[in-house]
């Protein structure tokens, strides 16, 4: 299916709509819209396979853009509206754009884009004059191109371990714009989401996750709430004001919903939710039993990445079964290999690879595509992940390799130590990540933003250890603990733990000179 189904069979029906000012945009309307960016891409001689970039807020105009570079069989760039000048700019560069699309709120940002990569057009919204994306695209037809062909998306990778990289996918065979997608068939028959859904995308847009499953609803014909700006309170507030059926959330989100005061949790209705997609991040086991307990069996868990070469799944009641699973695959086959390649047996941790038939390349960077492949295997590729398999096929993820600690020859994961710490009462984030130490090699340790920043303090840091004892081996327990008022964390709910780890080991460098 596609919008422009929808447009003709239930015009009137909201396709969006803006959690915060409750701005409502139909079917007959996002479709008209996407054919006016369709037709403004041909106007400036982009074709089939050109690179279009988008960088805003959640904005209305988003999945018109989107849309319509999907039906004029161009590879849409969606790029965090987080990201320095300097960042951006790369990523246009790197994509070869012919085109971005931005919008007011990010005119200081893309005034200097514009300095650092003049030869890239730009038009905004919600800007007057010659740059007006309202104005170039009220000059163009509500009428579809004559070309019509189904395109793809560029993602690039949020930068948490080291520069972005796009990941680019051949566009669809099938060039029919309303041809079936995977994605959507795996919503509708996986997650039970249909034509009747109220979607909530309570995140940034430009993320794989939230612009993908969004479309997705679109294309079965739902209406997709999107927030302008997560925020705890607001969340719940939306799926009661909305009736919102499907959402799609990170760990972070459960945490902060979590921690609200019990009284502020029990305000709003969720009677509506029923079904509650999480991904990006395993989930620490104590934050989504609780999640199930306050909202019942309708969180719904899958682990898969931008890469799209595979994806597992896992329901509330088999996660209850097994804490901590992130599901079995059900488009690929699951092989755990130590670092020769070699498969290592049932509950042994080890590289995850997807054995799939979708194929990907990094974008310009073919050794790390090369890297990403299985040394005997080449259809078998890994998103970098460690993890473990049971007896059934589900698979339990460990950590990033990119991120493991190396203390004294033994090999520490952040994410099982992370994972206690959101969990303490006064605890709003945490990170932990390995610096030098003279002796050891790495020392573990943990940076903490409190709930309540006057909090912060030895007197926090002994009782955080206290907390941690029971749980971790000795080899595990933070050496230091950190306080900082904000983590470096993405609205996608990324961290980016690169930035403190090279802030650490720089320190290390600048004290050894």
């Amino acid at each position: 299916m596609h919008p422009k189904i929808h447009a003709k069979s239930n015009a009137d029906k909201p396709a969006i709509i803006m959690a915060g000012s409750g701005e409502t945009i139909s079917y007959a309307r996002l479709d008209a819209r996407s054919n006016q960016v369709a037709q403004l891409l041909r106007a400036r001689g982009i074709g089939i396979g050109d690179t279009v970039a988008l960088c805003m807020e959640n904005h209305p105009w988003f999945f018109a853009v989107a849309w319509g570079a999907q039906r004029a069989g161009a590879m849409l760039v969606a790029i965090s509206s987080r990201l320095t000048p300097p960042e951006v700019a790369y990523i246009l560069q790197d994509s070869g754009a012919h085109l971005l699309f931005g919008s007011a709120a990010l005119a200081p940002t893309l005034d200097e884009v514009s300095r650092i990569a003049p030869d890239i057009a730009q038009l905004r919204f919600d800007t007057p004059g010659n740059a007006s994306a309202e104005a170039a695209l009220a000059a163009m037809p509500e009428t579809p191109i004559a070309d019509e062909r189904a395109g793809g998306d560029m993602l690039y990778s949020s930068g948490t371990t080291g520069k972005p990289k796009g990941v680019r996918n051949p566009l669809p065979e099938d060039p029919a714009i309303d041809a079936e997608t995977s994605l959507a068939t795996i919503a509708n028959q996986a997650f039970g989401i249909t034509g009747d859904a109220i979607y909530l995308s309570p995140a940034p847009l430009y993320h794989a996750a939230p612009l993908r499953w969004s479309m997705s609803v679109h294309r079965l014909g739902g209406t997709v709430v999107v927030m302008e700006k997560f925020d705890a309170e607001a969340a719940l507030a939306a799926i009661e004001r909305f009736g919102v059926t499907d959402s799609q959330w990170v760990p972070t989100h459960f945490v902060r919903m979590l921690k609200l005061p019990e009284e502020v949790r029990a305000r709003y209705d969720h009677s509506t939710l029923k079904c509650a997609v999480h991904a990006a991040a395993p989930c620490p086991v104590p934050v989504k039993r609780a999640m199930i307990d306050w909202w019942g069996p309708v969180l719904y868990e899958y682990y898969a990445g931008t890469e799209g070469n595979g994806f597992t799944f896992i329901t509330s009641q088999q996660w209850l079964e097994r804490p901590g699973s992130v599901g079995r695959a059900i488009n690929a086959v699951i092989h755990i290999c130590d670092d020769e390649g070699r498969e290592v047996p049932t509950r042994q941790e080890g590289l995850v690879y997807f054995e799939s038939e979708s194929q990907f390349q990094y974008h310009n960077d073919e050794a790390k595509t090369r890297d990403s492949r299985h040394p005997h295997h080449p259809t078998w590729s890994t998103l970098g992940d460690i993890g473990w398999l049971d007896e059934e096929g589900f698979l339990f993820l460990t950590d990033r390799k990119s991120f493991m600690i190396i203390s004294g020859g033994v090999n520490i994961y952040p994410q099982e130590i992370e994972n206690l710490l959101v969990t303490h009462p006064k605890v709003a984030d945490a990170a932990v990540i390995g610096a030098p130490c003279p002796e050891m090699g790495e020392r573990v340790v943990a940076v903490v933003q409190p709930l309540d920043p006057a909090t912060a303090g030895e007197a926090l840091a002994d009782e955080l250890r206290e907390y941690l004892a029971p749980s971790l081996s000795r080899v595990k327990m933070p050496r230091q603990i950190d306080f900082r008022a904000e983590l470096p964390r993405e609205l996608t709910g990324k961290l980016y733990k690169r930035l403190l780890r090279e802030e650490y080991w720089a320190g290390a460098k600048e004290g050894a000179s």
